[in-house]
């Protein structure tokens, strides 16, 4: 899903750049195998981080479908955008207008996989954008109820087989609480969901107290 270039003698993460000669927020833009790609800073994206600490994420790929939730300004959907190709597609929800209209103008306006969706993740009957069911579900929500949302969308959009990758904000869920016992209670969750739960990442040193859950939708539908 993305590549490791050298840059100034470094190894980074990078994305195949979908518009090329475009920096979405100030990144590197450098050439590799004759291709521009994006370099991706993980303190700058969580997603970025996690697949820095190990994460698998095989299941965003070309051709993916993606409803994305905390869109904020567009800094990590860019980035999935460039992955999931002109094929693919991601329904960014973002319910702030000042960060909306950053992703409209910056990201959405220049990539027609993105489809911005200004709306509240806890209405998920009011995405009418978004036709079908989805492939995968990413959820990256500063709300104390951040796994249920994401349950709720998942129960509503997301395909029987297939991938969330939860952002766990540990200090959002519970400012007291042992970081590592509110991540356990949101894998807890997932599974009495019907989320079958593959991966556990910290996100340290990028972030902390923050954690990913990648796991799979197995819920059989009528």
């Amino acid at each position: 899903m993305s590549i490791w270039v050298r840059v100034e003698g470094q190894k980074q993460l990078a994305t195949p750049n979908l518009v090329a000669g475009e920096s979405i927020y100030g990144e590197k833009l450098v050439k590799h195998d004759d291709e521009e790609y994006r370099v991706w800073d993980p303190f700058r994206s969580k997603l970025a981080a996690a697949l820095k600490n190990g994460l698998r994420a095989d299941t965003i790929r070309t051709g993916t479908t993606i409803l994305y939730l905390g869109a904020s300004t567009g800094t990590t959907v860019s980035h999935v955008s460039d992955i999931v190709g002109i094929t693919g597609l991601v329904f960014a929800v973002e319910l702030a207008s000042r960060v909306g209209r950053e992703l409209i103008e910056n990201v959405a306006r220049k990539r027609k996989n993105v489809v911005p969706i200004l709306e509240d993740a806890r209405r998920p009957n009011s995405y009418f954008s978004i036709f079908g069911r989805v492939d995968v579900l990413y959820c990256d929500i500063a709300q104390q109820d951040q796994t249920e949302i994401a349950i709720q969308n998942s129960q509503t959009f997301l395909k029987v087989g297939g991938s969330i990758f939860l952002i766990v904000k540990t200090r959002s869920i519970d400012v007291i609480a042992n970081p590592k016992l509110v991540i356990r209670d949101q894998v807890r969750k997932l599974e009495d969901n019907d989320f079958s739960v593959e991966q556990v990442i910290n996100l340290e040193p990028f972030d902390k107290d923050h954690a990913i859950i990648r796991a799979t939708y197995n819920h059989v539908q009528n």
